[in-house]
């Protein structure tokens, strides 16, 4: 026993043990200092409880026993889901819901009427250290803030309106909206989409909303047939109008010209009539009597007799039988 007592003390030399702790805590420093942040994730560092640095993904070193310590968030390209009015209870290929979570869902609208909302707001942790940092209660506050903007925006809008054609606006003003709120209140988040997933009203008046939706539709469609059949005609009608006013604008334009040649032919037999009037009024009396005789067949042809004649043969007719 003695030796081998001597035999250990002489092993444990100071030496030997001062080299054992080096190893002891080169090897703690080994698994507490160096860590890995996955491609979507991004860490932040404290040093000595105060912020120090952000890193992405990779490996990277702290400062072992404390001194430094890491906390791990989402990526700014992760997208997180808050959900109201209903919790998903199974995820898988086909996920289960609960649903009725009324204190949430359960809102006035600006008509009075109340209705039921389900909801689902995506957003991005864009600024890790506030993240962290600034807020204590964060998913909290998300949805405080989510449930006073929807609350808001449907009580603005009377219930057929939230049902129906506002539902898109409604989505686009609370993604504006709670980003507002949140980067006043300096959260580190972006808000990237808020979606009505299911809006009804009470189960005791469901049936006659649906009434009133199936209404909604049926005017919906008599709308669009009527877009359509507007589409149809109108473009047709302005063509025969256009090819009307065409017509008519080629008819103005040939009477126009027409108008101008006699105005200019009768100017020019005015010149002539001043230069010789006799001669030019003669003129004009044979050519009216020959527009007046060259439209007659050659037997209705009146015959022309001198007054002054006596004793006329009439040899008219003699090529007759």
């Amino acid at each position: 026993m003695a030796t081998e007592n001597k035999k250990l003390k002489n092993f444990l030399t100071p030496v030997r043990v001062i080299w054992g702790l080096v190893a002891f805590v080169f090897v703690i420093m080994l698994f507490t200092s160096f860590f890995i942040v996955n491609p979507d994730e991004q860490c932040v560092i404290t040093r000595f409880g105060r912020y120090y640095e952000t890193l992405g993904p990779g490996l990277h070193y702290k400062l072992p026993f404390g001194i430094d310590k890491k906390y791990v968030v989402p990526g700014p390209k992760a997208i997180q889901t808050e959900q109201f009015g209903f919790v998903t209870t199974h995820g898988g290929p086909v996920n289960q819901y609960k649903n009725g979570i009324t204190n949430e869902s359960t809102m006035l609208t600006g008509d009075l009427n109340i209705v039921d909302v389900e909801w689902i707001i995506q957003y991005r942790i864009t600024d890790p250290k506030a993240w962290l940092f600034t807020v204590q209660e964060k998913e909290q506050t998300i949805r405080d803030i989510s449930r006073s903007v929807v609350n808001t925006l449907v009580g603005d809008r009377a219930i057929l309106e939230v049902m129906s054609n506002e539902r898109t606006n409604i989505e686009n003003l609370a993604v504006e909206q709670m980003n507002l709120q949140y980067k006043k209140l300096g959260i580190g988040i972006d808000v990237s989409a808020v979606k009505l997933q299911n809006i009804v009203p009470p189960a005791g008046v469901q049936d006659a909303f649906e009434d009133v939706n199936k209404a909604i539709q049926d005017m919906n469609r008599y709308i669009n047939e009527g877009k359509e059949r507007y589409n149809a005609e109108i473009p047709r009608a302005k063509g025969e109008a256009d090819q009307k006013v065409q017509v008519a604008e080629g008819y103005a334009a040939e009477r126009v010209n027409k108008a101008k040649g006699d105005v200019a032919r009768f100017n020019s037999v005015y010149e002539e009539y001043r230069k010789a009037p006799a001669v030019t009024r003669d003129r004009l009396y044979l050519e009216t009597m020959e527009e007046i005789f060259a439209g007659q067949d050659k037997e209705k042809k009146p015959a022309l007799i001198d007054s002054e004649l006596e004793n006329i043969l009439p040899v008219k007719n003699l090529g007759k039988n």
